[in-house]
């Protein structure tokens, strides 16, 4: 089972494609990745980006695709809607299921993006993947709706474009899960540390990584859930992060 992270590169490695590898070999399968732009950043500091070229992303998705079997793949920072855009493109070329962890702010606090980022995400990948993962403020931001409340919740996840998860890690814990137009709440009991550089990235690269050993999508999404919060609790750290 091959799968691909299509991401940016982070230094220390708690998040992005480095970290992507590390959960698909944690779960089982053997990883790729496809750099879509490094940055200078720790778990507690953002310095600068500097992208990868369209045309040299897309050279590393064809190589990979020249020697591998890949069916599922996840996105993380792409950076800008040209970006989007091409890997929208390879996704419809090579028949690929994306799980898209629309990534615009970094944990840190440094803007990994352009403008008009969003606006991308909707028009060009949501439509052609199989599930998005949002925190609260990126569900915002791709539905325009002001999320305070589990019914606001509920009511984002029918504006996105596909299938999601929009994680409670703000919202007291309140996971929204939304497939086929079915919505799910997955409750979790909040628990503090500030270990948190990472975990939007390793919980997509999870759920990718479960649907690759032949998981259905929610059990792919509860799964890694569980994922994540193992990371975490292994952690040493003190801010809140929800407990399945």
């Amino acid at each position: 089972m091959i799968v691909m992270s299509i991401a940016g590169v982070d230094p220390s490695a708690g998040a992005g494609v480095f970290a992507d590898l590390k959960t698909f070999q944690a779960v089982g399968v053997y990883g790729t990745g496809i750099v879509t732009a490094l940055t200078a950043q720790n778990p507690y500091k953002f310095f600068s980006t500097l992208p990868v070229s369209e045309d040299y992303i897309s050279e590393q998705i064809d190589s990979v695709m020249d020697a591998y079997e890949v069916e599922y793949i996840k996105t993380g920072m792409l950076y800008s809607p040209e970006i989007i855009k091409l890997v929208s493109e390879k996704i419809t070329e090579y028949n690929l299921k994306a799980v898209v962890d629309p990534v615009m702010v970094a944990t840190s606090g440094g803007d990994l993006t352009r403008e008009d980022i969003a606006k991308a995400f909707n028009k060009y990948l949501l439509p052609k993947s199989i599930l998005t993962t949002p925190n609260i403020s990126e569900a915002e931001k791709l539905t325009g709706l002001k999320i305070s409340t589990k019914d606001d919740a509920i009511r984002a996840t029918e504006k996105i474009k596909c299938d999601s998860l929009i994680t409670g890690g703000h919202l007291d814990g309140i996971n929204t899960i939304n497939i086929d137009g079915e919505t799910s709440i997955v409750k979790q009991e909040l628990i503090e540390t500030d270990n948190l550089h990472g975990t939007g990235c390793n919980l997509s690269a999870a759920i990718t990584a479960y649907l690759a050993k032949g998981n259905d999508l929610h059990t792919s999404i509860l799964n890694a859930l569980d994922y994540v919060y193992d990371g975490i609790e292994n952690g040493d750290h003190g801010t809140l992060i929800a407990k399945l």
